[in-house]
Formats: C-alpha cells, sequence, structure tokens
C-alpha cells in the first residue's frame, strides 16, 4: 500500500490561490490513481478532484470546476491541487487519496489509501 502525505494548506483570504501536494512513498505510484476529497464540519466527504495514472484525464465536482486543476507527476510521486479563486465554501479539511487499480470514481469507500488531511481556511 502507499503511504501519502498531504501539505500546502493555511489561512487565505476569499480570491486567493494555494497550491496542496500529496507525496506518496510506495514504489508503484503511477499504478495508483489519485484524488483529492475534502470534509467540513458536519458534511460528508465529498470529491474534489481525481486523476487518472497518466495524467492522462480528470474529473472534478461541479463546486470547484474552471477554479481547482488537479496535475501529477508520477516521476516525483506527487500529486497536487491547484485552487485558485478559492471561496469560503471551500474552507474543509483536504484528504489525499489512491486507488491502486488506477481506476477513479467519487465514493470514499472505493479508495485504498488516505493522508491525514491538510486544513484549507478560506475567510470572506
Amino acid at each position: 500500500q502507499v503511504q501519502l502525505v498531504e501539505s500546502g494548506g493555511g489561512l487565505v483570504q476569499a480570491g486567493d490561490s494555494l497550491r496542496l501536494s500529496c507525496a506518496a512513498s510506495g514504489r508503484t505510484f503511477s499504478s495508483y490513481a489519485m484524488a483529492w476529497f475534502r470534509q467540513a464540519p458536519g458534511k460528508e466527504r465529498e470529491l474534489v478532484a481525481a486523476i487518472t495514472r497518466s495524467g492522462g484525464s480528470a474529473n472534478y465536482a461541479d463546486s470547484v470546476k474552471g477554479r481547482f486543476t488537479i496535475a501529477r507527476d508520477n516521476a516525483k510521486n506527487t500529486v497536487y491541487l491547484q485552487m485558485n479563486s478559492l471561496k469560503p465554501e471551500d474552507t474543509a479539511v483536504y484528504y489525499c487519496a489512491a486507488n491502486k487499480f488506477g481506476n477513479i470514481y467519487d465514493r470514499p469507500t472505493l479508495y485504498d489509501s488516505w493522508g491525514q488531511g491538510t486544513q484549507v481556511t478560506v475567510s470572506s
């Protein structure tokens, strides 16, 4: 199983940008589909973005489409989430997740490995 560590979260103002990083320690990172989920207090964990093994295809939640971009660098065993035009409703803990079979899904139960999460807070 792959170990995942997120970083890059913080406190920003509405309209600002952040880039989250997820570093993977597994030797077969390029075999995993990767995703970012987020969870706000009292809310269900929801898919933000997911990317295929090669990075050739990606899915986004409607709420972030056009503002967020997911990317991966398999040579560095890292997946990124570039977040632009941040809104207060983006405030949540953001989690990196992996699917070992290389498939992307919108349900968190279908992912095998998870990072510890990184807090993103957007003030108005």
